[in-house]
């Protein structure tokens, strides 16, 4: 199996959520998993459709078919179908959660005018008004 190819349990996850199945309505789609996977290669790249490697099949009709799942609301679907509960983010407690001083209320710390500066203030002026 290559790196970016989905494995046989991540399909078997997907594969009853994809649109063009043998058996339903509309278009048969010739290799949903090959499409799939594609999708998934461009997303874990990064890279543009243009760049998609030639054994996917024609960039743009990858790229015009992932729009259309898209409006069909299929990548929602398939997110929801392949999500593992995860409580982990609702265990919270202070082992967790660091908080800034600032958080806490603490009020900004002041310098303290230095001894030069307090004379000064201090002493009367010398100038004639």
């Amino acid at each position: 199996m290559r790196r970016h190819e989905l494995s046989d349990r991540e399909w078997h996850l997907i594969e009853p959520h994809t649109l063009g199945q043998p058996g339903t309505r509309g278009g048969t789609g010739r290799d949903n998993r090959l499409f799939v996977t594609a999708v998934f290669y461009r997303t874990r790249t990064g890279i543009p459709w243009r760049d998609l490697p030639a054994r996917f099949g024609q960039w743009n009709t990858i790229a015009r078919r992932f729009r259309r799942w898209a409006l069909a609301g299929v990548w929602e679907t398939v997110f929801r179908a392949v999500q593992e509960p995860d409580y982990e983010w609702v265990l919270v407690d202070s082992t967790t959660v660091k908080a800034h001083k600032a958080a806490a209320g603490q009020k900004k710390a002041r310098r303290a005018p230095n001894a030069s500066g307090a004379a000064a203030a201090a002493s009367a002026r010398r100038s004639t008004p």
